[in-house]
């Protein structure tokens, strides 16, 4: 079976993997929706390579940007309708998208798994500590095939040598991207970049 076969089990998501993904796809560019299915594939292979779940890493692999293409009118309308982090109100898309993102997995795909959940609402923040999954999501959607950006090839090499090296990087790369382009940086990524590069 390819991984582009896989069918997800009723436990984790209530839909056939043809309706998933015409659910994902209405919802993103095509360049997008090529995206997560090649995450999908990326996560996959890091949980076969790092004893992690397979299908709960193919399926957080495959909605974690299910919100991505989202107005950010909507986004903020959800910030304070259900109560989330105020500091959020602050951020941006590259933020909301994965923690409010998992909201509307659960709501409107379907998907309560908490673990897939938590995976999804971690995919760009991180986490101070964080799981299997978690990493595998963070790191799978750094490193697909078809990212090219300056460093990937050491992004790639650092997962290669463990999961944790590759949240290193990948959590350092980011912040001083952040940093050079001198925008707001939410707080729990700070958090994140405190936990797994200052404290080791």
């Amino acid at each position: 079976m390819k991984n582009t076969d896989i069918d997800y089990p009723q436990t984790l998501v209530p839909l056939s993997r043809a309706d998933l993904l015409a659910r994902l796809h209405a919802q993103l560019s095509d360049g997008r929706f090529a995206h997560v299915q090649r995450v999908e594939q990326t996560a996959i292979k890091l949980a076969q390579q790092y004893g992690g779940d397979v299908q709960r890493a193919g399926l957080a692999g495959l909605v974690h940007d299910y919100a991505k293409q989202r107005p950010d009118a909507e986004f903020k309308q959800l910030i304070r309708q259900q109560r989330f982090d105020p500091d959020l109100l602050t951020a941006n898309n590259g933020i909301w998208h994965g923690v409010i993102g998992a909201y509307l997995v659960e709501r409107e795909l379907g998907i309560h798994d908490t673990q897939v959940l938590n995976a999804i609402r971690r995919h760009t923040i991180g986490a101070v500590e964080m799981t299997t999954l978690d990493k595998i999501i963070f790191v799978a959607d750094f490193i697909e095939p078809g990212r090219d950006f300056p460093g990937v090839d050491q992004a790639r090499a650092a997962a290669e040598a463990s999961l944790d090296a590759g949240v290193r990087f990948e959590i350092t790369n980011t912040l001083k991207f952040l940093i050079a382009k001198q925008v707001n940086i939410y707080p729990k990524t700070i958090d994140t970049y405190n936990a797994w590069v200052a404290g080791h």
